[in-house]
């Protein structure tokens, strides 16, 4: 009997799942448990930069029953299957987890919560994705601004001379955790590095992006009382986080979440099926 955890990921929305997902697995990694990802550069990403050691690409969650045992146990983060295949999913494994049902999205890994004094008072993160060029699109014909930027991981070759212009510095995303932990104020389109920013002790400030973004993940913003702005073009959304910061909200802390219940679950299942074989 194995343990899966599979997120939904591709090069043209962000690693937020993933990042969630691998800060379960690590708490989870006792239970020797085997990352899936719907592309492989994700799962290259994760045993690379996020504390993962056993990852594989699976293309799509329906391929999962190819390489899973039946009474398997699975955790999912994806908005892929439909009810009918949830009902089979439930059918097929053990125990079923499904991340925003059952685990809470704002499950930041632990790192982010070892807080240091933030070295940096302002950077911007769009987010690890911009297929539709949205950011670039919000840049063009703004002036240059004494903010760095960080680079997304799926950025397109050549995003980084075209954005040079409009910031003070780059920063590559090899630099992500360093520049989420130490960055005073942060501004960024992604909600899960509005909690990671917030774990590390700094201030997020969250702007939405053009695309449609997961109602839940949302909602994190309002419980933990987020400031959110809007801006159609860099120069406006610069001036308008400065105003923010200026009056900066009080926000709810967020605290290292608790998966003792779902080891406790899968760790019993593991054993019990240990002597049965």
């Amino acid at each position: 009997m194995q343990l899966y955890i599979y997120c939904q990921t591709g090069h043209n929305f962000g690693l937020e799942n993933l990042r969630r997902s691998s800060a379960i697995y690590k708490k989870l990694q006792d239970l020797n448990p085997i990352l899936a990802t719907a592309d492989y550069r994700a799962a290259t990403f994760a045993k690379s930069e996020l504390g993962v050691s056993t990852g594989l690409g699976v293309d799509i969650i329906e391929n999962l029953p190819h390489m899973m045992t039946r009474r398997d146990i699975l955790i999912f983060d994806s908005h892929e299957p439909s009810d009918t295949t949830k009902e089979y999913m439930k059918e097929f494994c053990t125990h079923l987890f499904e991340v925003g049902v059952d685990i809470p999205y704002d499950i930041v890994d632990d790192t982010f919560f070892q807080n240091t004094e933030s070295s940096r008072e302002k950077a911007i993160f769009f987010a690890d994705d911009d297929y539709e060029d949205d950011f670039l699109n919000i840049c063009q014909n703004s002036k240059q601004h004494n903010i760095p930027l960080l680079l997304g991981h799926y950025f397109f070759l050549g995003h980084e001379d075209k954005l040079k212009p409009y910031f003070s510095e780059l920063f590559e995303d090899e630099d992500y955790e360093e520049v989420i932990k130490n960055t005073k104020y942060l501004l960024t389109s992604s909600v899960h590095s509005c909690l990671e920013s917030l774990a590390s002790g700094n201030k997020p400030v969250f702007f939405p992006r053009n695309i449609k973004q997961f109602k839940g993940h949302l909602q994190l913003l309002e419980k933990y009382n987020i400031p959110i702005i809007y801006g159609d073009n860099l120069d406006i959304l610069v001036e308008n986080f400065e105003n923010i910061i200026k009056h900066y909200p009080q926000t709810k802390s967020i605290e290292p979440y608790d998966l003792s219940d779902v080891y406790n679950q899968i760790n019993n299942t593991l054993k019990k099926f240990e002597g049965i074989v």
